[in-house]
């Protein structure tokens, strides 16, 4: 199909929906997001970060991740569709930043976990209002996924791609549903299943780091914790937008045109000028 065709298959509010979800997906690099409020890379605060910090981070991230999975499995219950109240999440997040900047990288194994919970409810109100049935252990676990979607990095010196991204994570989730449907959360500990928390914890890890260093460094102690943890929480909101916006119109074009006009969005300038749902 040429961009012609895949044009006119898809209605005009569709496809600046689409410009929108590529925005937001294939720039979505926090460490750049939060550079643009710091001043100066993120990477060159992590290269300073106490090694001990990192440490703590790897065993906060797994143990976030874990509950992440089985809350999805277990208690994200189906309810009224509305629009998600993105802004009084990014404002309690805020604060939960705030409060445990005064105890430093010793409130992270709390800290973490806590927002990144938060996060996760958010992310399942964006998905209900997409049209999302939470009832669905595949669009349960769609939310977990939104988590290792969070990030863009060159894999092989290549850069990966939503699609791409996406397919690998896809596939994980088939096997680890699979098994979570037979066994529920006794299922966790399944090979399948663990492939996908590990695979989410590696990807997840890499924003949650430079979040962490952001917040626990005097170079960026102008920003505070609580403004870290406000741009980690809308960071991650506008890829959940993104993910389920295009899975909500694969639901209504197919997959194959919806994915056809994504990627010939590429290099598209007007697209560029997109910056909010």
């Amino acid at each position: 199909m040429t961009l012609g065709d895949l044009s006119e298959s898809i209605a005009p509010e569709h496809q600046k929906a689409l410009q929108i979800a590529r925005t937001y997906l294939e720039r979505p690099d926090f460490a750049a997001r939060l550079a643009e409020y710091a001043g100066r890379p993120v990477e060159h605060i992590f290269r300073v970060m106490p090694r001990v910090a990192n440490a703590r981070l790897n065993k906060a991230v797994e143990t976030t991740i874990l509950s992440c999975l089985k809350l999805a499995i277990g208690s994200l219950r189906e309810r009224p569709r509305r629009r998600p109240a993105s802004r009084t999440s990014s404002v309690l997040a805020g604060i939960n930043g705030g409060v445990s900047g005064f105890f430093g990288l010793a409130a992270l194994p709390v800290e973490l976990p806590l927002t990144t919970t938060l996060m996760l409810r958010e992310i399942a109100d964006i998905a209900r209002h997409h049209g999302e049935d939470l009832s669905n252990l595949e669009a349960r676990l769609a939310c977990i996924e939104v988590l290792g979607l969070g990030t863009r990095r060159p894999q092989g010196g290549l850069e990966v791609g939503y699609y791409a991204s996406r397919a690998m994570l896809s596939k994980l989730v088939a096997d680890a549903s699979s098994h979570l449907i037979e066994r529920g959360v006794t299922g966790v500990s399944a090979p399948a299943v663990s492939s996908l928390l590990a695979e989410i914890i590696r990807r997840f890890g890499l924003v949650a780091s430079e979040r962490v260093a952001a917040s626990a460094l005097p170079v960026a102690g102008a920003l505070g914790g609580a403004t870290v943890n406000f741009l980690f929480m809308n960071h991650f909101q506008r890829v959940a937008h993104g993910h389920f916006t295009i899975r909500r119109l694969e639901r209504h074009y197919g997959r194959e045109i919806v994915r056809g006009y994504y990627q010939s969005l590429s290099g598209n300038p007007s697209e560029k000028k997109i910056t909010r749902l």
